[in-house]
């Protein structure tokens, strides 16, 4: 008997790892098992120091903003999906390897010792799989990852101790070339059949009550917290200074809003199915359905929302019209008792952070389950998220289902990985557009974006042209409300030639932005955004 070669038996375990991806996906759409890939790449994220999966982070959006991929987060969510993809297909070669090098050393027990590492695969992948929120049954599930894993290291082993590896003459080589080839048709085909009727039925899956009209479902209509203008001077340049043309919308719309999460793909709930789940310290503790929740006083408010890690001039930022309940009127009624100082909030995906008593009792804090006039998308918390004013979006888990009232302080997901205990804003200001294509009447080119400095508001934008003085651009004010972006417009007389434009801001307080540049880790990017430009 010919010995395999671990080459040989690489290339049948990444072959193999084909049909078994698709089935795996087919099954995740019929009947809610776990995708075995993502379950994977997803646990490792958990699981890896948090310094090697910032280092994986920074390389990931440096790759998308050095190949122009696309928006930041749309981008990244693609490629944590294709790697999650190639580490399985990885993990096959891996498998194949192993059974070919157990087969050489014990050449007569090929199928055994395949069998025996196909056990081992089950095992692993099952621990790591089942340790992934998932909506199906477990025992279902393990049932399933023992036939499609054992059955996988079973046909290696076969394979490799089989027909593939017969002494051969001329004949015999041929037809072992055509048997390695129907292998490798056959797992292309299974793979695509599988995969596509997953496709078709991946509808199914999203979240029933995800994306509907708020009108439909809440009892009573939200009222609407926005800051009043002063008529005779902010209303007035709202009212009269258009945004420069290119300038992102003040609105983001619910497609466009970024999406940053510890997932490849977002949990699933129902909304029939969930409950808030209350416990700690507590007069009344429980459980809540959607409807009692939107049952409260709703309360809308526009609020711009930024990830921590956001780099100078990035796109992980938008604002939104956020609706739901606040969290003070909520724990007030539910009994918080008087030793409380925390609440700590649990996600669908294992996602958790701490809501501290002063945070708590601020009314602008809110369980949120609409989203510019809808209940939460899927991508973005249904059915419930959390809004802290004045923290980056790292402090506001999605998908809640529990909350429970502590006499200290709890613990954050991303603070454990070493990012900022507080997670405050740093102050923002980004040149989205210099019109050049687009002058005003008087032949000015204009010069538009946004700058945010979390509830502090933004007191003046200035621009520099090519290290000359700081001029100040004209603020779209009032903004939406004090916890949203403003816009600003400065219109230029540009000279020809190749021009560098800065761009930096002052907050509400009075303290002007900080040119000294830091990158995102632990407390957020500084520094001024530019644009070249030639005119």
């Amino acid at each position: 008997m010919k010995q395999p070669s671990l080459a040989l038996g690489a290339l049948l375990g990444g072959l193999t790892s084909l049909p078994v991806m698709a089935l795996s996906y087919l099954a995740e759409q019929l009947v809610g098992l776990p995708f075995v890939p993502f379950a994977i790449f997803d646990w490792l994220a958990r699981v890896l120091p948090g310094d090697v999966v910032t280092l994986g982070i920074d390389a990931m959006v440096e790759l998308i903003i050095s190949l122009n991929l696309g928006p930041t987060s749309e981008a990244a969510k693609s490629l944590e999906k294709l790697l999650a993809l190639l580490l399985f297909l990885f993990l096959g070669v891996v498998l194949g390897t192993a059974v070919a090098w157990a087969t050489r050393r014990a050449p007569e027990q090929g199928r055994q010792m395949g069998v025996m590492l196909g056990f081992a695969t089950f095992f692993f992948l099952v621990l790591v799989t089942l340790s992934q929120e998932f909506s199906g049954n477990p025992l279902l599930a393990v049932i399933w990852l023992a036939i499609l894993l054992i059955s996988w290291g079973s046909t290696l082993g076969a394979l490799l101790a089989g027909p593939v590896m017969a002494p051969a003459d001329d004949e015999t080589r041929r037809a072992r070339r055509d048997l390695l080839l129907k292998l490798a048709g056959g797992s292309v085909g299974v793979a695509l059949g599988a995969w596509g009727l997953g496709r078709l039925l991946a509808g199914q899956a999203e979240a029933t009550g995800a994306g509907r009209p708020l009108a439909e479902l809440q009892p009573t209509p939200a009222a609407t917290a926005t800051r009043k203008a002063d008529p005779m001077s902010a209303a007035t340049l709202r009212d009269q200074v258009a945004a420069a043309p290119g300038t992102r919308p003040e609105l983001t719309a619910n497609e466009a809003f970024y999406r940053i999460d510890i997932n490849t793909r977002p949990p699933v709930a129902e909304k029939e199915s969930w409950r808030l789940e209350v416990a700690g310290l507590f007069t009344n503790p429980g459980s809540l359905t959607l409807e009692e929740l939107m049952a409260y006083p709703a309360i809308t408010q526009p609020i711009t929302l930024s990830c921590i890690s956001n780099r100078v001039g990035g796109d992980l930022i938008g604002t939104s019209n956020w609706t739901g309940v606040r969290l003070r009127d909520l724990v007030m009624d539910l009994g918080l008792r008087p030793e409380a100082r925390s609440l700590y909030l649990e996600a669908a995906d294992g996602f958790y952070e701490s809501v501290g008593l002063m945070d708590i009792m601020d009314p602008r804090t809110l369980l949120v389950y609409g989203m510019n006039g809808e209940t939460l998308p899927l991508d973005h918390g249904f059915p419930l998220r959390v809004y802290i004013p004045n923290r980056y979006g790292m402090k506001q888990p999605k998908w809640i289902v529990k909350m429970t009232a502590l006499d200290g302080e709890g613990r954050g997901y991303w603070v454990d990985r070493g990012w900022s205990k507080e997670a405050r804003p740093q102050i923002v200001s980004v040149i989205d557009t210099v019109a050049t294509g687009q002058p005003a009447a008087d032949g000015r080119i204009p010069i538009g974006g946004i700058a945010w400095a979390g509830d502090r508001g933004i007191q003046k934008v200035e621009l520099q042209f090519d290290g000359g003085e700081w001029v100040e651009a004209t603020l779209r004010t009032p903004p939406l409300s004090p916890l949203t972006w403003v816009q600003w417009r400065y219109d230029w007389v540009a000279p020809p030639g190749s021009h560098t434009i800065r761009v930096r801001a002052t907050d509400g307080t009075g303290l002007l932005q900080t040119e000294e540049e830091q990158g995102v880790r632990p407390d957020g990017a500084t520094g001024y955004h530019s644009q070249r430009v030639r005119i």
